[in-house]
């Protein structure tokens, strides 16, 4: 479904987060009081407004509250975060999303409504970290920081099935995605009785201490 986001605040960040969006196939309204980041954004977004989001009748006049998302990209700003946020709440968006610079920040910005959070910064150190020292490693989830999504490599498992192993009862995962040896791309959801060979790939989610203990 082609939802409708907006992005307060066109810096790097919120543009390209508007970028990936419209590859998705979403519509994007960005809004900044800067000219040169409205002229930059004009060809890459939906719809691109000059205003100024401290200026809670700006937003209500560009219909901000119509869309069922917003998120807010203000740099360093932590008091145009907090008062933007604030505003959005008041004006009845569903779902706020800020980019916080610390973790008081963070703190403070739940404390007045805002439905989610993210510390880009925060988050790119720990994936990397956890690719670097997790081989196989792909993503954690932001509903449950005990859960992730990991890469595996076959070797001891070949000639069994997803059936006689019992992934999901013995070690409380599941397996989302095979790939077979020397194909380019995974097939998503395999069957109970996909045999697996040598080199084949699998990738699987669950609780990150039990996706630990497995050497397939």
């Amino acid at each position: 479904m082609k939802l409708q986001i907006g992005i307060i605040g066109l810096g790097k960040f919120g543009l390209k987060f508007g970028q990936y969006l419209i590859s998705l196939g979403d519509e994007v309204l960005g809004v900044d009081n800067d000219l040169d980041k409205v002229k930059s954004a004009q060809n890459i977004l939906t719809q691109v407004y000059q205003a100024d989001a401290m200026n809670r009748e700006a937003l209500r006049q560009i219909r901000i509250h119509d869309l069922q998302h917003v998120l807010i990209s203000v740099g360093d700003s932590i008091a145009a975060s907090i008062m933007i946020t604030m505003y959005l709440k008041e004006l009845g968006v569903p779902r706020v999303w800020v980019k916080a610079i610390h973790k008081d920040h963070e703190k403070l910005l739940h404390k007045i409504g805002a439905d989610e959070v993210v510390i880009p910064e925060y988050m790119a150190a720990k994936q990397i970290a956890s690719r670097i020292a997790m081989p196989g490693f792909i993503e954690y989830l932001t509903f449950d920081k005990t859960v992730a999504v990991k890469e595996f490599s076959v070797k001891q498992w070949v000639g069994k099935t997803l059936k006689e192993l019992n992934l999901t009862s013995t070690f409380g995962i599941q397996v989302i995605a095979m790939r077979r040896h020397g194909d380019k791309n995974y097939h998503y959801i395999p069957k109970a009785d996909d045999v697996f060979h040598e080199g084949d790939s699998f990738v699987a989610i669950g609780k990150i201490a039990e996706l630990w203990k497995i050497t397939p």
